[in-house]
């Protein structure tokens, strides 16, 4: 196993002129490397985004729990929001959960802005470390914080392992078979229901928010091992199916020298062609945007203002299962890639800002008459959220040459992001507004 990982990481990290390709591999040895090629990115994308996701699943505690200096470590799951706009029928925090989601995507932003300008081009290996090690000290530092400030700070922590990963780790589905693409995107999914699903039921059998962030440190050691262990080297093998098996030419794999330096990776683009190849990307960056936009917006700027007080569930516990029946639908649709392929993105993009607009109008006049109809809508949203994800970025990968992927993949990946940052600066202000109402 160690012995796998050392070859790749040669592979991967060197600057390649000694390295020489081994003998293809038997057919069956063939299968099973793609197999835990596929498994691998599929930890990878599970891992990955997990820390991202509890963070916003803990956004609604992060705010309406201060622990001052010296208070017990022990917190109450449930606790009550302080302080409130009591004037609001909305059962307001001081603070909108889209300040939770800013410190949770703006340094993603920052990152993946870079991505195109270079970043890309830097060794796989440490980019994978300084990721595992945010993850790990982002549910460390929100664990034992004091303050509100404090744990926005390890919010930023798990935003830089997120970006940095999903960067990294898309970038290198180039030098796989297309087939990976799917199962990170099913991983990312998965992250969603996992991490939402894993903080609601710790929270609602009794853990504390503290407890329950300290026994996620597993998932950044999980996140490592896939990368190093389990990964074979990026090297000739079966495309993955039957289906791609006549484009198997076209897979930018490699039987020696690393991504960094192989002559048709993205490391020797000009300027001038990084930004035909990103213009190109457009059609595809631009309804991505206008669903995370829509979909961010509705999470971090309605879920808390969407409040039913007819129920037994508390404001709290509203938020976490809004929050995980979100991912359960991302987790689906991201997975649904050998099932249902989408080719024109701008129709989801149309249906995910009618979501918007009708949940909208439902927080201004309090029109719907169970919690269960919303459960339904916010299901639905993650269905389309997860649909845009998976299929955007499966086109670019059909679309773009084999001398472009690798670039494409990482400047695609900023779609997501920009519409998530535009929709928390859009979200602050609304529940302000709102909140601040008679």
């Amino acid at each position: 196993m160690g012995g796998c990982a050392g070859s790749r990481r040669r592979l991967l990290d060197s600057e390649g002129e000694e390295s020489t390709p081994e003998p293809l591999p038997p057919l069956l040895d063939r299968r099973g490397a793609l197999w835990r090629n596929m498994m691998g990115f599929w930890l990878l994308g599970l891992c990955n985004n997990f820390s991202y996701v509890v963070m916003l699943s803990a956004a609604h505690d992060i705010l309406s729990h201060q622990r001052a200096s010296g208070n017990q470590s022990h917190v109450d799951p449930d606790p009550p929001p302080t302080p409130h706009n009591s004037s609001s029928r909305f059962d307001c925090n001081s603070v909108s959960t889209a300040a939770v989601l800013l410190a949770d995507i703006l340094p993603t932003l920052v990152i993946k802005l870079l991505a195109p300008l270079g970043l890309h081009l830097l060794p796989y290996s440490p980019r994978v470390l300084v990721s595992g090690i945010c993850a790990a000290g982002s549910f460390i530092l929100v664990a034992f914080s004091h303050s509100v400030g404090t744990s926005l700070c390890g919010v930023v922590l798990a935003s830089i392992s997120s970006g940095l990963g999903e960067v990294t780790f898309l970038a290198l589905t180039a030098f796989y078979p297309r087939a990976v693409i799917s199962w990170w995107s099913s991983g990312t999914g998965g992250a969603g229901l996992l991490g939402a699903l894993s903080y609601l039921g710790l929270t609602q059998a009794g853990l504390s928010p503290q407890h329950t962030l300290l026994s996620m440190l597993g998932i950044p050691a999980l996140l490592l091992a896939s990368y190093f262990f389990l990964l074979t080297s990026p090297e000739p093998q079966d495309p993955g199916g039957e289906e791609e098996a006549e484009t198997s030419a076209r897979q930018p794999l490699i039987g020696s020298g690393a991504p960094e330096s192989k002559p048709d990776s993205s490391s020797s683009l000009s300027l001038q062609e990084r930004w035909t190849v990103f213009k190109g990307l457009l059609r595809y960056i631009v309804p991505l945007v206008l669903v995370y936009f829509a979909e961010y917006f509705i999470n971090q700027g309605l879920f808390e203002l969407l409040f039913f007080r007819n129920t037994s569930l508390s404001h709290a516990q509203q938020y976490r299962w809004y929050q995980m029946l979100y991912q359960a639908g991302v987790f689906v649709s991201r997975s649904s890639l050998h099932c249902c392929r989408i080719r024109f993105t701008w129709v989801l993009a149309l249906l995910q800002c009618l979501n918007l607009a009708f949940l909208l109008v439902d927080v201004w006049l309090s029109f719907l008459p169970s919690i269960y109809l919303v459960f339904l809508i916010i299901l639905y949203e993650g269905l389309l959220g997860g649909a845009a994800y998976v299929n955007t970025f499966h086109n670019i990968a059909l679309k773009t040459s084999d001398e472009h992927r690798e670039f494409a993949m990482a400047a695609a990946c900023i779609s997501d992001t920009l519409g998530i940052s535009l929709s928390g600066l859009l979200a602050l202000p609304l529940h302000d507004f709102l909140c601040h109402l008679s």
